[in-house]
């Protein structure tokens, strides 16, 4: 199997060890607490399933602005995006070395971690700014992933974590929510060798499952991975559950038994195109895939990126920097001429009109209105699921 990123062996920082976790829980309650920010809960979230191995927890700000300028951290850790956990609030954590971190996405703010306090620095709106601009390629505060990072705090907390759960996730995911040494897992046990994984925070319509299909056939694979983020996602995405409902119901009836995996993992969208297309390879990487699709504006929002962005910047690292590979897709449509979908590059005698093509505002129109889509568009189970959400 493909070794993780970094290292030999998978790294996650949950502990797994039952009696070790209770010891945990129970010095946790008698250390200062420190409930966190979403974003930080996900990060925390994926160093405790090894998705982000090889790293220890979360960064000081050298390895922020390192990696924010050259993709390495401090070490030389291949890193494209910062794994942080930034707060504006430090008076109960100031001089402690170890501290609870508490969960803000679940009432109560449970215990979710403990941490070991290597540093609290400040972060400067300037310095902020610049690591912004690095990472996703703008300070526009209309980018979503932008005001949430202008959001989160102003101190950089960093140091090792230890992970004593996986937050909502479990409860609310049951089934779905893997962590990377589950997936590992499940491979494993399939005998897959060669895997692709296929990154999604929407419902699958034909195109999406026909570009798992042509991935599959062209790279001659023994399975593919349909891998969905289930957490925090801007206003206006569809929610994980609906998403989960609708990608298994596809996967149930139109692919073969055992070729294809459905779960998801616990992470916070950050829609930095480039960036978080190399993020998403890495920690696919992580769960044991060899192969990641990464399509048209993958992981972009609105015109920040160009359309191909998301691939070129695969050539832009140095060779051997990530032992996955990428399956470089373009935008595919329902062809009214081959009635069947196809990747538009490789079709060169077809004018827009050719093609069944609905944006995102259109499709949720329809569903709104009680429309039914084009079967060419999405498959109609999938499309009864999703009527009834937007009905509702």
């Amino acid at each position: 199997m493909i070794k993780p990123h970094g290292s030999e062996v998978l790294k996650p920082l949950y502990v797994a060890d039952e009696n070790a976790r209770k010891e945990l829980y129970t010095e946790a309650e008698s250390l200062p607490s420190m409930i966190i920010n979403s974003a930080a809960a996900a990060n925390a979230v994926m160093l405790g399933g090894g998705y982000f191995t090889p790293l220890n927890g979360f960064m000081t700000m050298g390895d922020a602005v390192s990696v924010a300028e050259s993709m390495r951290t401090e070490e030389g850790i291949f890193w494209p995006v910062p794994i942080l956990n930034l707060t504006n609030k430090i008076d109960e954590i100031k001089g402690v070395s170890r501290i609870a971190l508490r969960d803000p996405n679940i009432a109560g703010n449970p215990i979710l971690a403990i941490m070991d306090v290597h540093g609290i620095e400040v972060i400067s709106a300037k310095k902020k700014d610049a690591i912004a601009e690095r990472v996703f390629g703008t300070t526009d505060s209309k980018h979503p992933g932008i005001s949430v990072f202008k959001e989160l705090g102003n101190y950089c907390v960093s140091g090792p974590i230890q992970v004593l759960n996986f937050s909502y996730f479990e409860q609310d995911f049951s089934g779905t929510f893997k962590t990377a040494v589950e997936i590992r897992r499940d491979i494993d046990d399939l005998g897959w060798r060669k895997v692709v994984a296929f990154q999604t925070r929407n419902p699958m319509h034909r195109a999406h499952e026909e570009l798992c299909r042509i991935a599959m056939e062209r790279l001659d694979a023994d399975g593919i991975v349909i891998h969905m983020l289930l957490g925090k996602l801007k206003e206006g995405d569809i929610p994980a559950s609906v998403r989960d409902s609708c990608i298994r119901k596809m996967v149930d009836i139109y692919f073969p038994v055992n070729s294809v995996i459905v779960n998801g993992y616990g992470f916070d969208m950050l829609y930095a195109g480039p960036r978080e297309a190399l993020l998403h390879a890495l920690f696919r990487q992580n769960m044991g895939a060899t192969h990641l699709i990464v399509g048209r504006d993958h992981a972009g929002v609105g015109d920040y990126y160009g359309a191909f962005d998301a691939q070129t910047i695969f050539d832009e690292i140095p060779s051997g920097t990530l032992e996955i590979e990428i399956f470089a897709a373009d935008h595919a449509a329902y062809s009214k001429k081959l009635n069947r979908v196809v990747m538009m590059r490789e079709v060169t005698d077809h004018e827009l009109d050719d093609y069944v093509i609905l944006s995102g505002t259109r499709v949720r129109e329809l569903l709104s209105e009680g429309v039914n889509l084009p079967p060419e568009f999405s498959r109609p189970e999938v499309a009864s699921i999703l009527m009834d959400h937007y009905q509702s």
